[in-house]
């Protein structure tokens, strides 16, 4: 198996209020919308997507009902701190939570994180160390 994921999917209870939240929040536009999936488009990168959490988690044989902290985190490398503090101000005018208002962190690096409406946690980070790293934009 490569290191490489096809595609992301993220389970959530409300495919309107996920829709609104990454296309009018964070300006996301739809690639495709089967109504219970939604594909965004991805610039060549793995594509984001979200299915309704119920139909998700049958689909891999689980439990919908999972609580406290998962184990993932999606990860959003950007070329500036000014980009960062740009895109946590987005998330939370759109509705996410907060976890970690942007600044300095303990590796040296800029960032912040925020939870999606469903609790999906998107961390947020620029370093001016490395030159190759796996930029979103």
């Amino acid at each position: 198996m490569k290191a490489h994921v096809s595609s992301i999917l993220l389970g959530v209870r409300d495919m309107d209020r996920a829709k609104q939240f990454y296309t009018e929040g964070l300006g996301w536009k739809v690639q495709r919308d089967y109504g219970i999936s939604v594909f965004f488009e991805s610039d060549g990168a793995s594509p984001v997507g979200f299915y309704g959490r119920e139909g998700l988690a049958a689909q891999v044989g689980t439990d919908q009902e999972g609580s406290g902290f998962s184990g993932l985190v999606l990860t959003y490398v950007v070329r500036s701190e000014a980009r960062v503090d740009e895109i946590i101000a987005e998330a939370e005018k759109a509705g996410a939570t907060i976890l970690k208002p942007a600044g300095a962190l303990p590796w040296g690096g800029y960032g912040g994180s925020f939870a999606d409406p469903d609790g999906y946690i998107w961390s947020l980070g620029y370093s001016a160390e490395g030159t190759d790293q796996p930029y979103a934009e």
